[in-house]
């Protein structure tokens, strides 16, 4: 195959990745957008075996260890992408991001190796850039990964000094990038590698609950970057394409989830170093809530005229879709006005309510975004919270200094009755206290969140 030919395919598998993007901009052609950007990855991985390298008779060196790290790829990859819960999606997504960026790193020191002194300037300096920004995206994607298994605290994590450390880990990382690009060598490359991962961990640890989905886009654009700039060292064009598209769009989605949140990136990244301590159980006082029976939320809502259904994270947990889309089925039945209302990063990850409900056929025009929905809160009977909490406590507009202070809520505490669905009385996601469940107007409905809505869909046809 000539190089001309490779690189037109390579194009055309470039175009598949803007249409899949394209298509993954809305729920009712997101599926169609993801094969199309499976058929582009599956057509960009197969042209490779057939371009003869210059220099050489067979398509690739080494073919033998690439197929064999093909299928243990896909020995891997294919279960777990098949067996992951909606639940557990975020982790998932972040462990792929990371291996992406490590394999840029790698691959990056491994031509930088192969080309020796025989590497321009300008292929050193973008080696340099891809070992710094793919390192940097392993170690804070394995962090972030840690933090929503919770096999580590979701909360920031600062220490003394913290801001001076993470700028003289930067500044470090900065200064031997130097001295590889000057001074070349195998040794200071790995110093770079090596720092280039501290700093990736230093650069999560700070940032802990609702911030953490914000941190995944933002180290999938770190990624893309990676990906563009081993693409002008290995002279693909494909690879170019590729990554810019990926940094491009994740860094859109990380600048839109911020906004979501009511913050800048540089105070979602480090706003823990400046935020006041919380207490995440309020004053250890006990305090009176207002629980209920499947059977007393049935009768309210047997009388509401309006209700709106607020998902969250509970929601995904329980995998209780299917029971909620019954639910609000049977509510419209009885000619009462049923809608969604979404939250921007209600979940683990952009997105996670709506592909959840879409699960459960939701129509989607019952969707409502927050802006839509917030003022309509007003004149709501019912708003049923599932398993949400950050993403409507009070706290985002009534605490300064909290962990969520500033980010856009829905408003559910204008609702005439809240009733709240919860397994416990834990904090959210962001560790603190939401002072809506104390509200008189809020009862909760403790339990699974599945077992109790099927008790309430029980409860609501005997009426």
């Amino acid at each position: 195959m000539s190089r001309t030919v490779y690189d037109l395919i390579g194009l055309a598998a470039g175009v598949a990745f803007i249409l899949a993007l394209k298509g993954l901009s809305h729920p009712k052609t997101a599926r169609r957008g993801n094969l199309i950007g499976a058929f582009g990855a599956t057509l960009a991985t197969l042209v490779v075996f057939f371009y003869a390298n210059p220099g050489s008779s067979l398509p690739l060196n080494n073919l033998g260890w690439i197929l064999g790290a093909m299928l243990i790829g896909l020995a891997v990859g294919v279960p777990a992408a098949r067996k992951v819960q909606m639940t557990q999606m975020p982790q998932l997504v972040a462990l792929f991001n990371g291996v992406g960026g490590g394999a840029a790193a790698l691959v990056a020191i491994v031509e930088y190796l192969h080309l020796g002194t025989e590497a321009t300037t300008a292929e050193v300096i973008f080696t340099v850039f891809t070992v710094i920004v793919g390192c940097v995206s392993f170690s804070g994607s394995i962090i972030t990964f840690l933090k929503l298994q919770e096999l580590m605290t979701t909360r920031p994590v600062i220490f003394p000094a913290g801001r001076f450390i993470i700028a003289a880990t930067l500044a470090s990382v900065i200064g031997v990038g130097g001295w590889v690009v000057t001074a070349l060598g195998t040794t200071p490359l790995l110093i770079l590698a090596g720092l280039s991962l501290l700093f990736g961990v230093l650069f999560v640890l700070p940032v802990g609950g609702a911030d953490v989905p914000i941190v995944i886009s933002l180290l999938n654009a770190f990624t893309g970057l990676t990906v563009a700039a081993s693409g002008y060292v290995l002279d693909s064009v494909l690879l170019i394409i590729a990554g810019t598209l990926v940094g491009a769009s994740g860094t859109i989605l990380t600048r839109l989830m911020a906004e979501a949140m009511g913050r800048s990136l540089f105070g979602t990244l480090f706003g823990a170093f400046t935020a006041k301590p919380q207490d995440a159980t309020g004053s250890g006082e006990e305090r009176p809530v207002r629980s209920g029976s499947p059977d007393d939320v049935a009768i309210l809502l047997n009388y509401a005229r309006r209700v709106v259904i607020v998902p969250g994270f509970g929601l995904a947990v329980a995998q209780a879709q299917h029971t909620v889309r019954e639910l609000a089925d049977m509510m419209i039945a009885k000619g009462i006005d049923v809608a969604y209302g979404i939250h921007p990063v209600a979940g683990r990850m952009p997105g996670h309510m709506n592909v959840l409900l879409a699960e459960a056929n939701v129509p989607y025009e019952q969707l409502a975004e927050m802006d839509e929905v917030n003022p309509t809160f007003g004149q709501t009977d019912v708003a049923i919270v599932i398993g949400a909490n950050d993403v409507v406590n009070p706290a985002a507009q009534t605490s300064p200094g909290c962990p969520i202070y500033g980010m856009p809520i829905l408003e559910v505490n204008q609702a005439a009755n809240i009733i709240f669905l919860k397994r416990s009385m834990r904090p959210g996601f962001a560790g603190i206290e939401n002072e809506l469940l104390y509200d008189p107007k809020t009862m909760l409905l403790f339990g699974d969140a599945k077992a109790s809505l099927t008790k309430v869909v029980s409860a609501l046809k005997a009426l």
